[in-house]
């Protein structure tokens, strides 16, 4: 039958992510009819999900019942259903729960927390990590059904209610009985005699064979399970210690000298998103890669700041205030700098004019004492000044000439507009060996 893309949105033949082309078989008349899909464990393989993940998806869209066979890979949806429309319902489970919002390649894992009842989505791709955009009715399946849960111990919307009758009537050995994992109070493993086994099968209802092997195998499914829950534990810590593990991994990057690498970077910024921490982690960059170095280090980590602060004033905040306590750090040499040095900041698209005005209006003991805040707040009035004054021609100048005005065309992807920025004079110091002009600060 060939194959297909997984994301049918891409036309490349050569596209590295290919899945087989979906398979359905209708069987049965009248109301026993049913469509199987028979290659349906081929497929969620290619596309990296649980089998019952898919089919549970198609029967919340269709509004029909689903059976799962773990033994003979049978995935049931209850009804005629053609495989064309099945193939498009697919198209809609994987734009929703496997390819990447960020890069739309299918290179993710759901990552669960049952305690806190969310599912977030990881991109081994880009480092993407953010809660699930979807709210599906297959989210709760999932909850219940973690990806590293054994398979055959998720549940059949069909056997469900013959499972609970089962685990009813006691734990006796034979037709009636039933093992459980003491680590999983969700799923319950059936232990059924050969013959009842024989004649449910002839009914279309499956049980799961537990073996000792099986169970070992099932515990072990387990704790690799918790493994890799474990991940989700750190949003349930104090925002402090998670702030300390931020902190302990862009110590460790800086450390190493990969911090400016775009891979070091995409990390960095999952991890701060992780942690629910990425409007605050300004505070924890300016502490460790800020210091009367300041004007040379912000050029060489500027696309790690554009990263946390690109179009959030919260996190452009508290970097003014990790920048205040930089200032306090080293006051004799910084301090008389300040108009530079937030000049620099503003130059470089990381602190915008709104932010800056909003925080020169008023003094804070936040970070730094009262006093060092208003001798900050003091040396920044000539670049406060000049902010305000060039706001005004701004807003003055759409009946003037364009001609004073020096445009300043920004092709990043936050504006698709010109910004007028009129020049504030500073002192440039040329060198001969050095292709780029620096801005001397200790000339303003």
């Amino acid at each position: 039958m060939g194959s297909l893309n997984v994301n049918r949105n891409v036309s490349d033949a050569f596209y590295r992510y290919k899945m087989p082309r979906l398979m359905a078989k209708v069987e049965g008349k009248g109301n026993g009819i049913k469509t199987v899909i028979v290659n349906m464990a081929e497929v969620a393989k290619a596309i990296g999900r649980p089998a019952t993940y898919p089919t549970k998806f198609f029967g919340c869209e269709l509004g029909a019942q689903t059976q799962f066979d773990f033994k003979h890979d049978r995935f049931i949806v209850n009804g005629a259903h053609d495989a064309g429309k099945l193939q498009d319902l697919l198209d809609g489970f994987i734009r929703k729960y496997v390819l990447c919002p960020e890069c739309d390649n299918p290179e993710t894992e759901l990552m669960i927390s049952t305690r806190k009842g969310t599912i977030h989505q990881g991109c081994k791709a880009c480092g993407y990590y953010g809660s699930l955009e979807s709210n599906h009715k297959l989210n709760a399946y999932i909850l219940k059904n973690p990806p590293n849960l054994n398979p055959a111990a998720q549940g059949s919307s069909l056997t469900e209610g013959k499972r609970n009758k089962r685990s009813k009537n006691g734990g006796k050995n034979g037709e009636g009985g039933r093992s459980s994992s003491p680590e999983d109070n969700n799923s319950e493993l059936i232990v059924e005699a050969p013959e009842k086994l024989a004649e449910d099968d002839s009914n279309d209802n499956w049980a799961v064979d537990v073996s000792e092997a099986a169970v070992r195998a099932r515990m072990q499914d387990l704790t690799d399970g918790a493994k890799g829950l474990t991940i989700d534990e750190d949003t349930d810590k104090t925002e402090k210690e998670r702030m300390d593990i931020f902190y302990n991994k862009v110590q460790k990057a800086r450390d190493s000298g990969l911090i400016s690498d775009s891979v070091t970077i995409k990390e960095i910024v999952a991890e701060a998103e992780r942690l629910e921490v990425k409007s605050k982690a300004t505070l924890v960059l300016a502490e460790l890669l800020f210091d009367d170095k300041i004007h040379l280090q912000l050029k060489k980590h500027r696309v790690l700041f554009l990263r946390f602060c690109h179009e959030d004033q919260k996190a452009q905040r508290y970097l003014l205030g990790g920048i205040e306590q930089v200032i306090g750090l080293h006051k004799s040499s910084l301090l008389p700098k300040v108009s530079a040095i937030l000049k620099l900041f503003y130059d470089a698209d990381i602190l915008e004019e709104s932010v800056l005005l909003d925080w020169a209006s008023k003094i804070s003991k936040k970070y730094v004492s009262k006093e060092l805040s208003q001798e900050i707040h003091n040396n920044a009035n000539q670049f406060i000044t000049w902010l305000r004054e060039a706001e005004e021609e701004e807003e003055s100048g759409d009946d003037s000439d364009d001609d004073d005005v020096e445009i300043e065309y920004n092709d990043r992807v936050h504006t698709s507009t010109l910004k007028a920025k009129p020049v504030l004079p500073v002192a440039v110091k040329s060198n001969a060996d050095d292709n780029e002009d620096d801005v001397d600060i200790d000339a303003i």
